[in-house]
């Protein structure tokens, strides 16, 4: 591995998670991630010394964009268009570079990511996410709503079974199903000045 520590790293991670998809998280071993990588498991374990760093790192990677949208969403007004808004960035933070075989991977592993801390601050941030697209509507349906159109991006990767789709396609579908539940959020009702001159 002649790469730089950050891209050593970067490439561990992405070829654990090719095997962790593959054969299972439970069923794969670091020997196997270092048999792939082409690497002795003492290299392997100066990076990463388990499978549970590995994992983490990678979700640690995620929380960090979510965290970012998370507050930028929380900035903004409880309009549709801002609902539009943050499930499209959304949507190209999980579609974009190594994110695809990172949703695969959560797909086919969740009861390894339930057993892991890292695993249950994603689950905290989706909720935060999810509170921050209905701001303003604060009903059960507006709330499950907002959960689902997140869920929509997310299973997008295995609920869309149509060969030869492509990511853009599958990102798209997505994105029409997610709007369709956001439009049916409410906004919150627009304050009326008073003329009256009662309130002077």
């Amino acid at each position: 591995m002649s790469q730089s520590t950050g891209g050593t790293r970067e490439r561990i991670k992405a070829v654990a998670l090719e095997l962790f998809t593959e054969q299972g998280y439970e069923a794969t071993s670091l020997r196997e991630v270092a048999e792939r990588l082409g690497v002795t498991k003492a290299a392997l374990y100066y990076h990463f010394k388990s499978k549970d760093e590995i994992v983490t790192s990678v979700v640690e990677d995620r929380l960090e964009r979510m965290d970012t949208l998370i507050t930028w969403a929380e900035s903004q007004p409880a309009t549709l268009a801002t609902r539009r808004a943050v499930i499209e960035r959304y949507a190209d933070a999980m579609f974009s570079g190594e994110q695809p075989s990172v949703m695969r991977f959560f797909e086919q592993n969740q009861t390894a990511l339930k057993s892991l801390s890292a695993g249950r601050e994603l689950r905290d941030r989706m909720f935060r996410l999810a509170t921050a697209l209905c701001q303003g509507d604060d009903s059960p349906g507006a709330q499950l709503r907002a959960v689902l159109a997140l869920f929509a991006v997310h299973s997008s990767w295995f609920a869309v079974r149509t060969p030869d789709i492509t990511d853009a396609e599958r990102k798209q579908v997505a994105l029409e199903v997610a709007d369709e539940l956001l439009a049916a959020i409410a906004e919150p009702p627009t304050r009326v000045p008073d003329l009256s001159g009662r309130n002077s």
